[in-house]
């Protein structure tokens, strides 16, 4: 990319080093004020790059209390070494489906955690992350941006640094982070398309169980119906927000409960499919750097084909 330093308001990148030219409405700004309000950057952040000596003007490493003119450049790097030690780097099988310096996606498997946890230290889609990361002589840790359950199969996208992960959550808080899924549910949804609004909370005495409450969080699913099954419905979900198991828990509240559901539904579906029918199809976001729009998708799962195949018939 080519960047000229006398193009003013100018945001750009160059190999994970993130570049703003100061324009005349700038001039006698601090470079603190520079990061936070035109670079987009956390509090927490700025004090990271202040004590890593990541922070330039003009190319030349600068505190962020100095004052800044028209003309100016000033410059972070976002790419750090970062240690990793509490995740187990492991061989294992990964669909990776998009990758660059900033993010990785993947297409996770069912029966896969997304990170470690006390129950599952080994095994999960970070270690596999880390091992391919350390293949490629590169130590950093991976953020999980957003998460699926279990036995949720689909796209989840991992940050290769704060800034990306920031940015990135930022988009999901604003809406602009798109995300899409395919399931199947018992019955037939009569509207085609609708909106479930219905909050959620954990359930009392439960882990793990989520439960539509008037206390609970607000959690808003749209769907749309994609096709009529024998006594079930084939739909596609647009979250709006992204409570645990929210799309789970709103086909239960609304009677049509996935196919497959061990915890919310009471239908025995273990002939048909061995988990819920249940995957994030696609997710469309703007790249937190390069600002294009990065447009993701994973085919459909075989179990889930073979369930839509029967309910055909």
């Amino acid at each position: 990319m080519i960047f000229h330093v006398l193009c003013y308001n100018i945001f750009t990148v160059i190999k994970l080093l993130l570049n703003y030219a100061i324009g005349p409405e700038c001039e006698g700004k601090t470079v603190k004020h520079v990061l936070k309000n035109k670079l987009g950057l956390s509090e927490r952040l700025i004090k990271k790059l202040k004590y890593s000596g990541k922070v330039f003007c003009n190319s030349v490493p600068v505190h962020v209390i100095a004052q800044v003119k028209s003309g100016d450049v000033i410059s972070v790097s976002i790419d750090f070494d970062e240690e990793n030690d509490n995740v187990i780097p492991e061989e294992i099988d990964l669909d990776i489906i998009y990758e660059d310096d900033c993010l990785i996606a993947v297409n996770k498997q069912a029966d896969m955690v997304v990170h470690p946890t006390c129950n599952h230290p080994t095994g999960t889609v970070a270690n596999g992350l880390i091992w391919h990361l350390n293949r490629q002589g590169v130590n950093k840790k991976i953020r999980p941006v957003s998460r699926l359950d279990r036995d949720t199969t689909g796209i989840i996208i991992f940050a290769k640094n704060e800034y990306v992960q920031e940015h990135l959550v930022r988009q999901m808080k604003n809406k602009t982070f798109l995300k899409e899924y395919i399931g199947v549910v018992h019955g037939i949804v009569e509207n085609t398309r609708g909106t479930i609004d219905l909050p959620i909370e954990r359930k009392p005495g439960s882990i793990m169980l989520r439960h539509i409450s008037e206390s609970g969080y607000a959690a808003i699913t749209h769907y749309e119906v994609i096709s009529y099954l024998t006594s079930a419905t084939f739909l596609r979900f647009f979250l709006e927000t992204g409570r645990t198991h929210q799309i789970r828990v709103h086909c239960q509240a609304i009677g049509h409960p996935l196919f497959g559901d061990t915890l919310y539904s009471d239908f025995n579906d273990s002939v048909l499919i061995k988990r819920q029918a249940l995957h994030s199809y696609k997710a469309s976001f703007l790249h937190p750097v390069t600002k294009n729009t990065i447009e993701l998708s994973a085919p459909i799962p075989q179990d889930i084909t073979q369930l839509l195949e029967i309910l055909r018939k």
